[in-house]
């Protein structure tokens, strides 16, 4: 979604950034707020699942869109991890009064993110955006209990509320012939294999015999250097 930023005159973008400072410094109880600096006009967020609900121990990350017209218009809100609410529309799109008819700008981003926590203590069939959760809620609650409580478990428990990074998740696997991994820790290193020692030995001998090969035969040369030497002193 692209940011709206440009589009906000400056006092509205000031009046963002102090609430959003405001909220980050002093957050609602059970919520985090996750600032961007590169978009105010975005904010990040996460809601603990609350005690008594089957989205407890759960934590749902969640994103507040600030339009062009804002605050005249409320924001938009969006739940990044999949939870199963009436409220709460496959795409995660949040449909709460206080996001449509009920909004005024005073109230501001505060009473949004305790409006949304507070739906997931009382839900509102009523409104339901995902119509099958709506239904259970008022004809099979231990269903929707049930569904509502898996859903928490499989994307919500054990999970961080801050936004992913690209960085993050499982990295490929090196490959084989990857020098690092063929190399190792130096420490580690196996020594050389017993077929090799007399080898290394051996290769030790002929070497010394190679080295004295070459002192004769610079020494040889030598010699011959100073008797020509000598022939053509004599001459003169």
């Amino acid at each position: 979604m692209n940011s709206n930023v440009e589009n906000l005159p400056p006092h509205v973008l000031r009046l963002v950034y102090k609430e959003v400072s405001a909220l980050a410094a002093d957050p609602p109880e059970g919520i985090k707020i996750y600032p961007s600096e590169e978009d105010i006009t975005e904010l990040h967020t996460s809601i603990e699942g609350p005690e008594g609900t089957p989205f407890a121990g759960g934590i749902f990350r969640m994103r507040l869109v600030l339009g062009k017209d804002f605050p005249a218009v409320p924001p938009k809100g969006y739940f990044l991890t999949k939870i199963f609410h009436p409220n709460v529309g496959h795409k995660g799109e949040i449909c709460v009064n206080v996001l449509k008819r009920d909004w005024k700008a005073e109230l501001g981003l505060r009473h949004v993110l305790l409006t949304i926590k507070c739906l997931l203590i009382h839900p509102n069939p009523e409104s339901a955006l995902n119509e099958e959760a709506g239904r259970l809620l008022l004809e099979d609650y231990a269903e929707y209990e049930s569904r509502a409580r898996l859903l928490t478990e499989i994307h919500a428990l054990g999970a961080s509320g801050a936004p992913q990074d690209p960085n993050d998740g499982p990295q490929p696997k090196k490959h084989a012939g990857d020098p690092t991994k063929r190399a190792g820790d130096p420490t580690k290193r196996a020594g050389p294999s017993a077929a090799a020692v007399p080898a290394a030995l051996g290769n030790g001998a002929n070497g010394a015999s190679t080295t004295s090969s070459n002192s004769s035969s610079i020494n040889n040369v030598a010699g011959k250097k100073k008797a020509d030497k000598k022939r053509a002193l004599r001459r003169l």
